[in-house]
């Protein structure tokens, strides 16, 4: 299967700067046009205390954009699942569903900033049942007429929300660690990583394989999606120089796992054409550039420069 390229949206900045809509709807359209599979969404309801991060909503911006668009598709990369009530995600996200004619697919977490949950009443030292008992129902509402049951202080009685999504979203999920690995080969449609290299994403991908054949599931239905940052330029040092600062400004990569600032691709087109090769050669399905500075210029260069060197590795626009 052809690899797919997504892209991030710059709905979550760092303090010294806002989102802005008219930005992100620009983004998108061109992103479109540009033969782009899929927009990815970060998520945070709040995040930092000395230097907070602006962001705007994962859901309702992806909802915005859905009307501003046609074809590309939707996701969250990655959405806290726990802090959110289930049937108010369920609906919110079926909507999204029928609103852009089945393009949502939803990255979901456990969550790692316990200020969140703690704002939201939800038991961090929990998060990763909740996060499990929160899929269930998810799951139950998306694809049943109706639902009947009770999960800890949740009571469904023959609920019936409708309509239902077509099709139901695909569920990626994320984290790092051995027990989110299984919980990607038993629970979900796939795995969303984040600033992983080659390497570390084989070493883990092959848990989830052999986590899904112990469950008796087709590891081969599981799908791999890869966030890369990319900063193409004149050389790859060059590129290297101005990519550090921007990635330390922007983004954090959790001591427990293998994701790393190291994992961005950098240097001429053909430097990153070849780095993004190792990864489709390790078996990534689909990788989500977060391109330096959301410059647009990046995205074009990308479209118009490094895609094409990778030749049939890569789907057609």
């Amino acid at each position: 299967m052809p690899a797919k390229f997504g892209l991030a949206v710059e709905n979550f900045t760092s303090a010294q700067r806002t989102p802005q809509i008219e930005d992100l709807l620009a983004t998108a359209r061109r992103a479109e046009q540009l033969g782009f599979n899929s927009l990815w969404a970060w998520d945070h309801l709040f995040l930092g205390s000395r230097q907070p991060f602006p962001q705007l909503e994962a859901l309702t911006t992806l909802a915005v954009l859905a009307s501003h668009t046609t074809t590309i598709e939707l996701g969250t990369g990655i959405l806290v699942l726990p802090i959110r009530d289930p049937a108010l995600m369920a609906k919110t996200a079926a909507t999204i569903q029928s609103i852009s004619q089945g393009r949502l697919r939803l990255g979901l977490a456990a969550g790692w900033y316990e200020r969140e949950f703690d704002a939201t009443g939800t038991p961090f030292k929990g998060r990763g049942r909740i996060f499990e008992r929160n899929l269930e129902i998810c799951k139950e509402l998306w694809t049943k007429d109706e639902v009947t049951g009770t999960w800890d202080d949740l009571s469904f009685r023959r609920v019936k929300m409708l309509p239902l999504p077509q099709p139901r979203p695909q569920v990626l999920i994320g984290g790092y660690v051995d027990r989110v690995l299984k919980r990607v080969a038993t629970l979900g449609d796939g795995w969303l990583t984040y600033f992983y290299t080659a390497a570390a994403f084989t070493e883990s991908w092959r848990k989830i394989e052999r986590f899904a054949e112990e469950a008796g599931r087709d590891p081969g239905e599981l799908h791999s999606l890869n966030q890369l940052p990319i900063c193409i330029g004149s050389s790859k040092e060059e590129a290297q120089a101005r990519v550090g600062p921007w990635l330390a400004s922007y983004f954090d990569t959790p001591e427990w796992s293998s994701a790393t600032p190291d994992s961005a691709i950098c240097g001429t087109p053909e430097d990153c054409a070849e780095q993004l090769a190792a990864h489709l050669d390790a078996g990534v399905q689909e990788i989500c550039l977060v391109p330096y500075e959301y410059d647009p210029e990046q995205v074009e260069r990308f479209a118009g420069e490094v895609r094409p060197l990778l030749g049939s590795l890569v789907g057609a626009p």
